[in-house]
């Protein structure tokens, strides 16, 4: 049953689609398996062990340490998301660590060594890992570009929108969320303080926008921010 399991993680996304029952078979012997709890911290690029990661199920923060300590929020992942070390080689100037944000996570892992081996047997996952990961760093650089050219107020609209665009769930004409960050981590997504990000979600507030509690974010009209 366990074996089915790990079979159907893989076999359901889009990275392996393109391999046989036999090869996501032995893809499976060497998967490691994880379930992870909230505030977990699961991943440190400092490992000895570098691995390639899969979310399966769940939100995870991917978190960019500088070095004077100071932390800024890198990414948020979702479900079928990869992170670890994408490149395939180990950056000794990368330092990050990824951090379980919802109730009932779970990772399928590789090896990196092993997953290399992988995809040089595996044409076509080759090709299929290149494009995800491309598109993931493209829709990365173009963050950054936000972060650099736009003031805190549009970047926090511009966050919103595009969390709206991946998780958001429609209840007529509004968009519902399932707030799993804090006001801290919206500040570190949109690299601001926490006084200033508190200050503008207040205001979308006051402004009639949003309805904000620590479950949930209700944006009232999507068009308006």
């Amino acid at each position: 049953m366990y074996e089915d399991l790990k079979y159907w993680y893989l076999r359901d996304h889009k990275l392996f689609r393109s391999l046989s029952f036999g090869q996501i078979k032995q893809l499976c012997m060497i998967m490691g398996f994880k379930k992870a709890s909230k505030g977990e911290i699961i991943y440190f690029s400092s490992s000895d062990v570098p691995r390639i990661f899969v979310l399966k199920k769940g939100n995870i923060k991917i978190v960019a340490v500088d070095e004077d300590g100071n932390e800024t929020i890198k990414d948020i992942l979702q479900s079928g998301d990869l992170f670890g070390e994408l490149t395939l080689e180990v950056d000794s100037q990368v330092n990050e660590y990824a951090k379980v944000l919802s109730d009932d996570v779970v990772i399928c892992s590789f090896l990196l060594s092993d997953f290399e081996d992988t995809l040089l047997k595996n044409p076509s996952l080759a090709l299929s890992y290149t494009k995800i990961v491309g598109l993931k760093m493209k829709r990365i650089k173009n963050s950054y570009s936000n972060l650099v050219s736009k003031d805190a107020k549009t970047r926090l609209h511009l966050f919103l929108k595009d969390w709206c665009a991946n998780e958001g769930k429609q209840e007529g004409g509004k968009i519902i969320l399932e707030n799993y960050l804090t006001q801290n981590d919206i500040a570190q997504i949109i690299c601001t303080s926490r006084q200033t990000a508190t200050h503008l979600l207040n205001d979308l507030e006051s402004n009639g926008l949003i309805v904000y509690n620590r479950k949930e974010i209700i944006i009232n009209d999507i068009s308006k921010l």
